[in-house]
């Protein structure tokens, strides 16, 4: 059992990771500005934190052995603010929820890059390339950055996926796709197995 704190823990991806490492035995604490409306689950326990400043963040990140950054990227903390948080705290490991917009579609292209990328993600994406640039010269905390495949969606809990690296993940018949449920699968896994300190992943089918 492990002490995770998840900031974020009220969004749509946030909440299933609550909900995998709840089921795993886990102590989660849930942060966000107005955790009023998360559902009440044993072994879980809210905080109210402003996640924009990392003197708000660091005494409700204290004694935990793992922090979860689950915020969006673009209108939420920067890499700096969670980081010094994590720092602050004293927490060694620092896992966040990624984007698909910077993976790799050849080799020095990023999805973001390409013409055909939605141009009403590319703000959040954008944030997310910068965040994940910004955690590669961290070096005093064990981070790992995991990346969804592009169409990222609640769906079915399968326990059937791929991990793999900077690349985007694609099947056999070109598709990119995780379900925020397998997703989740991973990302517990990655907490309770550590197996990519200071890299990214992706996970996708």
């Amino acid at each position: 059992m492990q002490r995770i704190a998840i900031v974020g823990v009220t969004g749509r991806v946030g909440s299933r990771l609550a909900r995998e490492l709840l089921a795993r035995g886990h102590r989660v604490t849930g942060i966000a500005r107005n955790t009023a409306d998360v559902p009440p689950q044993a072994g879980l326990s809210l905080q109210s934190a402003d996640a924009s400043r990392s003197e708000s963040l660091a005494p409700v990140l204290a004694g935990h052995d793992v922090v979860v950054s689950a915020a969006r990227f673009d209108g939420g903390p920067n890499a700096q603010v969670i980081v010094d948080g994590v720092r602050a705290a004293g927490v060694p490991r620092l896992l966040v929820v990624g984007g698909a917009g910077s993976l790799e579609v050849a080799p020095g292209v990023a999805l973001i890059d390409t013409p055909e990328f939605p141009e009403a993600y590319r703000a959040e994406a954008a944030a997310g390339r910068a965040f994940l640039q910004a955690l590669r010269e961290v070096a005093d905390l064990d981070w790992t950055f995991v990346s969804p495949a592009a169409v990222f969606e609640p769906g079915e809990r399968t326990g059937v996926f791929r991990v793999g690296g900077d690349s985007l993940p694609v099947d056999a018949q070109g598709h990119s796709a995780i379900s925020m449920e397998d997703y989740a699968i991973a990302f517990a896994d990655e907490i309770e197995h550590p197996a990519h300190p200071r890299q990214r992943i992706s996970v996708g089918y």
